[in-house]
């Protein structure tokens, strides 16, 4: 099987190498490097890698031998000392997906410590070098957007263009909007002990209820995705405790700076942030606010769909990723790249450079209105910090009792 060895860490007396599990899709002389979001593995990316490059065949030919271990000396040397050198295979698209380490068939590192955004950021720098690739164009959902956030803060150079895909900019940003469905579904989560009590809720947060509820064929694409949720988890197995947490602790964690955003958008390439407006993960707003901060470089794409959007409505994520590919191809102009007119398609994609801002009457009652809303933002926030502390305690002394263990969400493909 393909690895490549990134890091590493101390486990008691011995020094254990870090490797990820990656896999690599079509040929040719663009590049795209798909980074995967919290619990997910590789796979995850499915109708982006059919759509990009029309296979779902790898080309790395499937399964090969594990490489052997490698001395402490050529461990610490450059992964760039041995990479195979760039191939001009023509105009097709070659991409690379792989497991963030802590999940999949890649590195699980026990402490928490070993896991943020930095870090896997620069496990996917190495796994760049290992491929020979100097350039790339970089597409990142969730956790793996924030994980491509500080990838392009950290080497600007190396990177075509940034799409991000249902991004915010973690910490308390990583809490879902309070309201009547939420509570519901965490109470429903905390209380789940399988992967089929898991399914349920899962589904139900990731997707929108009007795409479960579409019929196909005989039954509901909520039963078809129920059945192939729960036969990858019995495949595939659970996450551990441990590569859970510590990506957790990344999420939690993550923060992009001003200095960072500012290097970002000095770099030159165009940034696409895409987000499904019905996101209950991660809220829309936080997206339109990372957006507005990147340009004039960043277009924001808002779909009609929830979390998973790149499963739920994959034609129009690949399109719009394929917009940035032939723009970067094209030399497009940042202004000219963000400046596109709101427009909402017939697919309910709605393009804009500018987030949807609330607009409040000046005067009096403006003003009113105003400190109310103010208010309501601030209780709103607070209540989130406890909420958060209060799920933080409860998920130490889930861990302590070893009441159950986290599962990750599995590959579900598009129907």
């Amino acid at each position: 099987m393909p690895y490549c060895e990134v890091d590493r860490y101390q486990a008691g007396d011995k020094w254990e190498g870090v490797r990820l599990f990656y896999r690599r899709y079509g040929r040719g002389a663009t590049k795209v490097l798909l980074v995967i979001g919290l619990a997910g593995t590789h796979d995850s990316w499915g109708p982006q890698i059919r759509g990009l490059t029309g296979s779902m065949e790898p080309a790395d030919g499937g399964d090969v031998p594990e490489p052997a271990a490698r001395t402490d000396e050529e461990a610490a040397a450059p992964a760039t000392a041995t990479a195979p050198e760039e191939e001009d295979v023509g105009e097709g698209i070659e991409v690379c997906c792989f497991d963030n380490r802590g999940v999949g068939r890649s590195t699980i590192p026990p402490h928490k410590s070993y896991y943020s955004t930095a870090i896997m950021a620069r496990d996917a720098l190495a796994l760049m070098d290992h491929l020979g690739w100097k350039k790339a164009h970089v597409f990142g959902h969730s956790m793996g957007a924030m994980i491509s956030c500080k990838l392009a803060a950290m080497a600007p150079h190396r990177l075509s263009s940034l799409a991000l895909l249902n991004v915010t900019g973690g910490g308390m940003e990583c809490f879902p909007k309070v309201d009547a469905q939420m509570l519901s579904l965490a109470f429903r989560f905390l209380r789940a002990r399988t992967p089929e009590q898991r399914a349920l809720v899962d589904l139900e947060t990731h997707y929108t209820k009007e795409y479960l509820d579409e019929e196909v064929e005989s039954c509901t694409r909520r039963a078809i995705l129920y059945k192939e949720y729960v036969k990858g988890i019995s495949s595939s197995g659970m996450q551990s405790n441990c590569g859970f947490e510590g990506q957790i602790n990344a999420c939690w964690t993550h923060k992009v700076t001003t200095k960072e955003l500012d290097t970002i958008r000095a770099a030159g390439f165009l940034v696409s942030v895409i987000h499904g407006r019905h996101d209950i993960i991660a809220q829309v707003c936080h997206a339109r606010r990372l957006a507005q901060r990147l340009l004039p470089v960043a277009r924001m794409v808002d779909l009609h769909g929830a979390h998973l959007v790149s499963h739920e409505r994959p034609q129009e994520v690949n399109n719009a990723l394929m917009d940035l590919i032939k723009a970067t191809k094209s030399a497009t102009a940042p202004h000219e790249w963000s400046s596109q007119p709101e427009n909402t398609s017939e697919t309910g994609a709605l393009i804009s450079a500018r987030p949807v801002t609330l607009a409040i009457r000046t005067g009096e009652a403006g003003n009113a209105a105003v400190a109310a809303y103010n208010l309501l933002a601030k209780l709103q926030l607070s209540f989130l910090y406890v909420i958060g502390l209060i799920v933080m305690a409860f998920e130490h002394m889930r861990n302590i009792v070893r009441v159950t263990k986290p599962v990750r969400v599995a590959a579900i493909e598009s129907s």
